[in-house]
Parts: C-alpha cells; sequence; structure tokens
C-alpha cells in the first residue's frame, strides 16, 4: 500500500514533505498517494453504502492535489480498517490467534446440524411450518461451549501418534463461527428443498425412486450451489464493498457473547450499558412481549383496527385490510410480522429499504389500484391480494379437476372446467419478477462491470482492504477445490436426471445450470450491498414451462436446481463472508460447510422417509397433528400450474396475462436510465435508486403482503435513518445487538409457544381480540367485490 511505503520513507529520511501549498512537484510519494486516492474514488464513486461526506473528503483532496490530507484519508477509508460505518462498529480490524479447527468446534457443530436438520425436516411437515434458524444455534453453541470447558480437560492426548487436546484453551468465537457456519450451511434456507419434490413424487405422483436417487438429489443439489460460490468468491467475499449486512448481525452477535466489556458512553451517546447486558434484557423482553399478539391477543398481529369497526365492509377491507387487501394503515405489535418474511428491517441499509418500498408504493398500491377497481383480469371477483390460484366461478382452483386417474394432466378436463385466474397482485407479482431478472443483468453490468472484470483479471492481486489483508495469513481453499467439487455434483446430478425415469432429458439440464452460473454473481453483489435475495423461482418456473410441458416432475427438478443451486451458493457466499470477517482460516470453513451440508442432507432424507411410513395420514388434510405437508402441497400445486397448465396457456398470444410479458423490457430499460442519472448527478438522490430493488424487492409477495412491507419499511427507516443520523453512536453499538435480540427472543418464545401450548392441543382465549379481529372479510379473504350466483362464470367462454 502506498500509505505504509510513505511511512518507511519518512522514517529513513526523518523527514515531511512541504505538502501545505498542495504542490507535487518533485514528489512521486504524494503523487501516489493521490493516484490511489483518485482510484478509490472512481470505484466507490456510485457506491451507496458509502458515506457521501467521506466522498466529499476525498474529492477535496483530489481538487487540491492535497496529498498530507490524502494520506489522512487513506488511513481513515483503506488502510486501517473498512470504509464503511456499520462494518468498522461490527467488525474488528485485528486478528487473535485462536484455535478454529478443533474437536470441540467439530463435534458441537454436528451435533447441533443433525439435531436442527432433524427438527426442521419434521416441522416443515406441519401446517403451521416452524423451524429453528441459525440465530438459535448461535445462542444455544455458546452455553453448550462452555459446558464443554467444564466437563473435558486442557490436556494433550495421543492415539495411533496422533496428538489432539480436547480442550486448546477456552471456547472461542471462531469455534463458535465454525459451529455456526456448519447450521448454516445445512438448513440456513428451511428444510432441505429436494424434500418437497421427493413428498409430491411420492404421496400426490406415487413415483419412488428409492434412497440412493433421494439422497443423490438431496447432496447434488446442495453442494452444486458450494462450488458455484467458492468460484464466485473473489466478487462476491473479497471486495469490501461486499459488506452482506446480515453478516454484521452475527458478528456483533459472537463479539457480545464471548466480550461483555462495558460500553464507552463517549462513543454511545451516553449509554454505558454493555452489548451483552442490553442483548439479555432485549431477548428477555421480546420472548415475554410475543406471548401477547402469539397466543394471547392475536389481533395485535394484523392491526387493522378500522377493518374491526366495519368488518363486513369490502371497500373498507380491501383498502385498510392487511391479510389480503392493501394495508393503507400498517400498524402491528408481532415482531414476526415485521421480520417473518423480510427478515430484520434493522439489517439492510436505508436506502435499500427505500428502494423496495418505492416499488411496493408505485406497482401495487397505485398501479394495483388502478387495475383492480378498473375490472382488468376480471379482478372484482377475486381477492385483492392472497396466495390462491381461483377458477371462474370465484373459487380456489381444483387442480384435482384437470388430472386424469393417473394424476397427470387432462387437456380435455381443463377446457371443461376453467383456465386460471390470479388476484391482481399475485399477477403483478409475476410480472416484476420478469422485470427483474432483465433489470439485475444490466444493472450489475453498468454499475459494478469493470470492478467485476478487473478482479477477474487480478485475482488475489487486487487491492486488499484491511479483512483482505488479515486473512492473506492462512491458506487459501485453492480455486480448483471448488471447481473439482462443481464437477463432481455435475457428474452425480447427470446421473440423477438420466439414471432413472424422471423426463428430464440431459440437455435440460444442462439449460438449468446455465441459470445459476448466470445469475450468481449479479443476484449476490445486489444481496452483498443491500442484504435483499431476488428469487429464480419464477424464471425457473417459467423457462421449464416452456420447454417442457406437460412433465411435472422435470419441472420441479428443473426449479430445484436452477433456483435453489443460486440461492444455496448465497447462502455459502455469506458464511464465507462471515468467515472473512471473523479471521476464520478459509481451508477450516471449505470442510466445515461441505461435510455439514452432505451429512444434513442425508438425516434430512432419513427423517422424511421415517415420517412418510411413520406418521398416519401423513401429508392429508385430515392428519389429526396437522402433519399435512404444506410446502410439499403447494410445490406440488405449482407442478400443476408451471408443469401441466404451463406458462404458454397464461402469458403468450391471446392470454390473459399476456402483457405481462412487457415487463422484461421494462426491467432491462429502466437501470440504464437510473445510471445515466447517476453519472449525470453523482452526488443526488440517483445514486441510491436500484431498480431490480424497486421491481425484485417485493418477491415475497405473496406470502408476505403490502401491510407486512409497509410494517418492515416504517421500522426499517426508524432505526437506519433517523436513529442512525440522530444517535449514531448508539446505532453503532447497539443497532445489529438489538436486531439479533430480538429475532432470538421471537424464535424461543414461538418454540415454546408451539410446543408446549398447541401441540397439547390447548386453544388460545376466545375473546375479541382473538375470534372477531381475526373474522373480518380481510381476515377470510373474502372482501370480492362481485360474487357469483351458484352455477354462473365469469371470463370467456374458450380458453388456451
Amino acid at each position: 500500500m502506498v500509505l505504509r511505503f510513505f511511512r518507511r520513507r519518512r522514517e529513513d529520511e526523518d523527514v515531511m514533505p512541504d505538502l501545505d501549498d498542495g504542490s507535487l512537484e518533485g514528489d512521486p510519494i504524494g503523487a501516489e498517494v493521490l493516484n490511489s486516492l483518485k482510484q478509490f474514488e472512481k470505484m466507490h464513486h456510485l457506491d451507496p453504502n458509502l458515506p457521501l461526506e467521506d466522498l466529499h473528503e476525498v474529492d477535496a483532496a483530489l481538487s487540491g492535489a492535497n496529498a498530507e490530507k490524502g494520506v489522512e484519508i487513506e488511513q481513515l477509508l483503506v488502510e486501517d480498517n473498512s470504509p464503511y460505518p456499520e462494518v468498522r462498529a461490527s467488525v474488528r480490524n485485528f486478528d487473535v490467534d485462536l484455535p478454529a479447527n478443533t474437536i470441540r468446534a467439530w463435534t458441537i457443530g454436528l451435533l447441533l446440524c443433525t439435531i436442527g436438520s432433524a427438527v426442521n425436516m419434521l416441522l416443515s411437515l406441519r401446517n403451521p411450518t416452524i423451524m429453528l434458524t441459525t440465530y438459535v444455534i448461535q445462542l444455544v453453541a455458546y452455553p453448550v461451549g462452555l459446558g464443554w470447558d467444564l466437563i473435558f480437560p486442557d490436556r494433550v492426548f495421543t492415539l495411533f501418534g496422533i496428538k489432539f487436546n480436547l480442550k486448546p484453551g477456552p471456547f472461542n468465537f471462531k469455534e463458535h463461527v465454525i459451529i455456526v457456519v456448519m447450521s448454516n450451511a445445512a438448513y440456513g434456507g428451511g428444510a432441505l428443498y429436494a424434500t418437497d419434490v421427493i413428498i409430491a413424487q411420492r404421496v400426490w405422483y406415487g413415483q419412488s425412486y428409492g434412497w440412493l436417487w433421494q439422497i443423490m438429489f438431496g447432496i447434488t443439489t446442495l453442494c452444486t450451489g458450494y462450488g458455484i460460490a467458492g468460484l464466485a468468491r473473489r466478487f462476491l467475499v473479497w471486495p469490501a464493498a461486499m459488506i452482506w449486512p446480515s453478516d454484521l448481525v452475527n458478528c456483533a452477535l459472537f463479539y457480545t457473547l464471548h466480550d461483555h466489556s462495558p460500553s464507552d458512553p463517549t462513543r454511545t451517546n451516553g449509554w454505558r450499558i454493555g452489548r451483552y447486558r442490553w442483548f439479555f434484557i432485549v431477548f428477555g423482553s421480546a420472548f415475554l412481549w410475543y406471548w401477547f399478539p402469539g397466543y394471547i391477543f392475536q389481533g395485535l398481529s394484523w392491526f387493522c383496527w378500522v377493518t374491526w369497526i366495519w368488518p363486513d365492509s369490502v371497500l373498507v377491507n380491501q383498502l385498510f385490510g392487511g391479510y389480503s387487501g392493501y394495508g393503507l394503515l400498517p400498524i402491528t405489535l408481532d415482531w414476526t410480522i415485521i421480520s417473518g418474511y423480510l427478515m430484520s428491517p434493522l439489517i439492510p441499509p436505508f436506502h435499500a429499504i427505500a428502494n423496495v418500498v418505492a416499488g411496493i408504493t408505485v406497482f401495487f398500491v397505485f398501479v394495483s389500484l388502478g387495475i383492480h377497481y378498473s375490472g382488468m383480469w376480471y379482478s372484482a371477483y377475486l381477492p385483492v391480494q392472497n396466495s390462491h390460484a381461483y377458477d371462474n366461478t370465484g373459487h380456489q382452483y381444483n387442480v384435482t379437476a384437470i388430472l386424469d386417474e393417473n394424476m397427470q394432466f387432462d387437456e380435455a378436463k381443463y377446457v371443461a372446467y376453467s383456465p386460471l385466474y390470479l388476484p391482481t397482485q399475485f399477477a403483478l407479482c409475476y410480472g416484476l419478477a420478469f422485470a427483474a431478472v432483465s433489470a439485475v443483468i444490466v444493472h450489475v453490468a453498468l454499475y459494478h462491470g469493470k470492478p467485476i472484470w478487473r478482479q477477474w483479471k487480478l485475482a488475489r492481486g487486487q487491492e486488499d482492504d484491511v479483512h483482505m489483508r488479515l486473512m492473506k495469513k492462512y491458506r487459501d481453499a485453492e480455486d480448483w477445490w471448488y471447481a473439482l467439487l462443481f464437477v463432481l455434483m455435475l457428474a452425480m446430478s447427470f446421473a440423477v436426471v438420466c439414471a432413472w425415469d424422471t423426463g428430464f432429458p440431459w440437455w435440460a439440464y444442462v439449460v438449468c445450470m446455465l441459470i445459476p452460473l448466470v445469475w450468481t454473481i449479479p443476484i449476490g453483489i445486489v444481496q452483498a450491498v443491500t442484504n435483499i435475495q431476488l428469487g429464480l423461482n419464477v424464471l425457473t418456473e417459467y423457462i421449464v414451462g416452456y420447454m417442457l410441458p406437460g412433465r411435472p416432475l422435470a419441472m420441479m427438478m428443473f426449479k430445484n436446481y436452477g433456483y435453489l443451486c443460486m440461492s444455496q451458493a448465497l447462502y455459502f457466499a455469506q458464511d464465507l463472508k462471515l468467515g472473512h470477517y471473523m479471521k476464520v482460516p478459509p481451508r477450516v470453513m471449505f470442510w466445515s460447510q461441505l461435510v455439514a451440508s452432505i451429512w444434513s442432507a442425508i438425516v434430512q432424507i432419513a427423517v422424511m422417509n421415517w415420517a412418510l411410513v411413520s406418521i398416519p395420514d401423513v401429508c392429508t388434510d385430515g392428519q389429526v397433528n396437522q402433519f399435512k405437508c404444506p410446502n410439499a402441497k403447494v410445490f406440488y400445486t405449482a407442478s400443476i400450474i408451471w408443469g401441466a397448465i404451463g406458462p404458454r396457456r397464461m402469458f403468450s398470444g391471446d392470454a390473459l396475462y399476456s402483457s405481462l410479458q412487457w415487463f422484461w423490457l421494462v426491467g432491462a430499460v429502466a437501470p440504464i436510465l437510473t445510471w445515466f442519472l447517476a453519472r449525470r448527478y453523482p452526488r443526488s438522490l440517483w445514486r441510491y435508486v436500484n431498480m431490480p430493488l424497486v421491481f425484485g424487492g417485493s418477491g415475497w409477495l405473496p406470502p408476505a403482503t403490502v401491510f407486512i412491507y409497509y410494517c418492515w419499511g416504517t421500522v426499517g427507516t426508524a432505526f437506519n435513518f433517523f436513529i442512525k443520523r440522530r444517535r449514531t453512536g448508539w446505532w453503532l453499538q447497539y443497532n445489529y445487538v438489538t436486531s439479533a435480540a430480538l429475532d432470538c427472543g421471537l424464535i424461543v418464545s414461538t418454540l415454546v409457544i408451539f410446543f408446549a401450548l398447541y401441540l397439547s392441543g390447548t386453544t388460545a382465549p376466545a375473546w375479541f381480540g382473538n375470534v372477531d379481529a381475526l373474522q373480518t372479510l380481510d381476515m377470510v379473504s373474502k372482501a370480492v367485490q362481485q360474487h357469483l350466483p351458484p352455477g354462473e362464470t365469469f371470463g370467456p367462454s374458450q380458453w388456451p
């Protein structure tokens, strides 16, 4: 680095160059400093996460050719720490030599990985579904690690000539990271996605290819993504600009649990309380409070008080209802509603929240209002929003009515029954998903194309931030490790696809794998900068529906490989960044993630097969303990809609929703316009506009709603705009700890209520807050403008 050379020159010559007048004549070192700063400005001039005041300081140093000022700025922004305040507040800029690859970490990690995988798999079959998250694992692993220290001695043992120590010093945060990373690799996104395909295949299609196929299918869907993540780490992990905000929460919690020191009130707006103590205060409060919206007064979750006054008014319930309406008065006292689908709003930077809320307002309020009340798409007969498809009588679409006795699509029955209709906002979701897919490619090419090309050429020779320099002391997991893993997973996947009668041709699998290869880096960059992941599930369904019509099983497998490989790759990349921040050796990260993924797939496949055999009436609507397999049933329904009815009948030619195809073009053009404006006015509002987020930030809608997005955005704005600017010291010290504590308190409270009350058959108190407040037209999805008399239908008399 320029600064290190500059310091050595000063120490050797004991002379400070006279740069007060800004002249660089005869001072090549000063020129090099300013050139380095110029390159920094070029790379970050449209970086939405870098504070504008820092860029102004850089501009001032460059415009005045002030090398001395340039050295000071470089030291602050590049040399000694991260240029991002939230990273500086959550991640240490030094490394501590601590053991990470220990028997203690592997044993606890695999134990919690096994328990969590089994529990999540079993509970995923139940309605409502609940899952253990890695926040819970992070919290549980800490006392388990301390308990290990009380049992095992700090002593070196020798076995077959191999020396090992069961307790190489106190349980430390690097071991803690390994444990959490193993759990996140195993079930960070919930139960194994491949099990939904297997359950639908066995229960509703009556097919079974045996345990070998199931295990190979499960392992390949997880580990193919790992190979992609490793090869993409030079773009998604190493650069300082890829901050991965959710990792900052984990880092803050790791340091909080392992460091109980008090806070410095001069840096925290007068607060003296330590983060460890603050975490448990918020955690306990969140745990106790959730008993109200979760059990005692469930109306606090969807606090749509206007609909309580007029529960039978269609217009009121459509406009102010939060469950199936527009949610124009968003009030909730339930952290589940705020963070359940979109994750904690305390994590994303404010510019990301603003882009998402702007997209929601434009498309799902204004555009949606125009479509719905104009009667377009026969919307008068349908709710504003929910997750269901409808037939031409206004009832939920009966998938079995278009299947033959072999549970295959019957076109004659489809023509005799009904086309498929979607609620207004559900239909808009598909259009915005099209726009997001094209927008993310154009956006990343324009905003990040040059850095990507530079990093591709330089590999590990690129200019490093402090964390990258600290990580270089450890031996890296070589690229060929990840490449070999990727090739092995491809070979296994070809066997899964071709060695059994899946109806999934090899060439279709090749097309399928192009999707994560093309979109992992663009979508990963957006997520690393904003903490919001854009999904590819609609794209995979769309492509396979055109490519392999009438093949539901092939459609489900295509979606698994195409979508999950990308999603899983981003989970792995996020964890690689976590290890990068916490200075865990890359080779230990590689093996811990890989072993945990393979083992978790085996455990979840075993639990799934046990459940399908041992639980009476499993996956049926009448199952007494609610093991109705809701996720697999949704997957099965989607396989019929996209794999049998297909996108051609919905989006092509004269189909009802064919106009949504224009969103592909809209998504491609919009980032070009915003990029030109951002280049013209680099310090204006346009630097923060992110069209992939505007289009794709609403990807959770449905099942999330406008009401949920507005509640999430309100809380996020309060913390990440107002508090961050007015109480910066408090925000830097406590914001991410508060987020982790709220999540942990909610999860633990939910688990206690679920296992102690609901599984025991205990019912919530029967009063207005739990009964009438949940029986409005909005809450039962019956806020519909027109109801048909029995026997009548709406829509065209013939359909594609």
